[in-house]
């Protein structure tokens, strides 16, 4: 493989969710990434989260299994395992037997609640760990109950993607003179951070402790969706005064005083309900036509399907052939360290 993590060895103990997301992302850069399997239970071959690695099956139900997993991690840099606290340590591949093994190891756990803590050994779901983080409060409109952002906050951003960043962090450190070490990725920890902004926000007293109120929560009319009359939606995010004052020259809204009152909290409700009638007069194709590609900060809101056949996605191959299946391309880009590109599990 080429990329920035060519020459890297990660053993995947197969899961679901974020552990293989880090894998795809380690993978992604270059990584050689090697998942172990239990019988019968290969991954998907048609799923980008499987894409990049090398298969193998083992029975970790028998002592073979059990050596063969260790005689692999002794020749890895790096493994990757999402299973709930204890689990490895009572198979014997625990980070006290792994690291005797491999003192460069750099061990990365993969769990919600994290290695300890009251709720550690609890079962769990994206929903629930960004619930005590105080992410999924902050996710919904005014007045209405918390909506979850499916699960890209917990399960993809605060956790592999955490994870992938954990990783390579301890890797350099191991490669640099440094030992190995556990990696204790928690997505209440990772979701914790990735709300670092809100909660400073909050801290100075410009975020209210309410959903849909504040600047960036649609609050705001200038920072929402609105249905257009063909029933499909555009985004707004005309924040910065020119910004604002070019979406009020497009929109013919330059003449309307209500406008003004950009940052005014008490007059974000009766705009948005001028600007909720404006984008009702023409189909999200003529929107795109007067707004795409200005200084607005506009878009048109696409389905899965669309995205993949925006004129930008296709320029920028962000989507791209895996084995006849169209998925997300590897990201992100590097000008001297090309990754290859991505191919099925093998």
């Amino acid at each position: 493989m080429a990329g920035p993590l060519a020459g890297i060895n990660i053993v995947e103990f197969a899961g679901i969710g974020p552990g293989p997301f880090c894998g795809m992302m380690l993978a992604d850069q270059g990584a050689n990434v090697t998942v172990l399997h239990r019988p019968g239970g290969a991954p998907d071959s048609r799923l980008a989260l499987s894409r990049s690695r090398k298969l193998v099956e083992v029975d970790l139900k028998t002592e073979a299994g059990i050596q063969q997993a260790r005689d692999l991690v002794k020749q890895a840099d790096g493994l990757i395992e999402g299973f709930r606290p204890g689990v490895m340590e009572r198979l014997g591949l625990g980070p006290e037997v792994l690291l005797k093994d491999n003192p460069k190891l750099v061990f990365g756990r993969m769990t919600g609640w994290g290695q300890y803590g009251p709720l550690a050994h609890a079962a769990g779901h994206d929903i629930n760990y960004i619930s005590i983080s105080g992410a999924l409060h902050g996710f919904g409109r005014e007045g209405q109950k918390p909506t979850p952002p499916i699960n890209m906050v917990g399960d993809f951003g605060g956790g592999g993607m955490m994870l992938a960043l954990g990783m390579v962090s301890a890797l350099l450190h191991a490669k640099t003179g440094g030992e190995g070490q556990v990696v204790d990725c928690a997505m209440t920890d990772g979701s914790a951070a990735l709300m670092a902004m809100i909660f400073d926000f909050h801290n100075i007293g410009q975020w209210r402790d309410e959903r849909g109120v504040n600047l960036l929560d649609t609050g705001a009319h200038f920072y929402d969706t609105y249905e257009t009359s063909d029933g499909k939606y555009i985004s707004l995010g005309s924040i910065e005064p020119q910004f604002y004052a070019q979406l009020r020259k497009v929109a013919g809204l330059e003449d309307d005083a209500d406008f003004d009152s950009q940052m005014n909290p008490k007059s974000w409700k009766p705009l948005k309900e001028k600007l909720t009638a404006l984008f009702l007069t023409k189909s999200r194709d003529q929107w795109c036509e007067l707004m795409e590609g200005t200084d607005i900060c506009f878009a048109p809101v696409l389905s899965l399907s669309e995205a993949k056949q925006h004129p930008h996605n296709v320029e920028r191959e962000t989507f791209v052939d895996v084995g006849g299946q169209l998925q997300p391309a590897p990201a992100p880009r590097y000008s001297v360290t090309k990754s290859d590109k991505p191919t099925p599990p093998a």
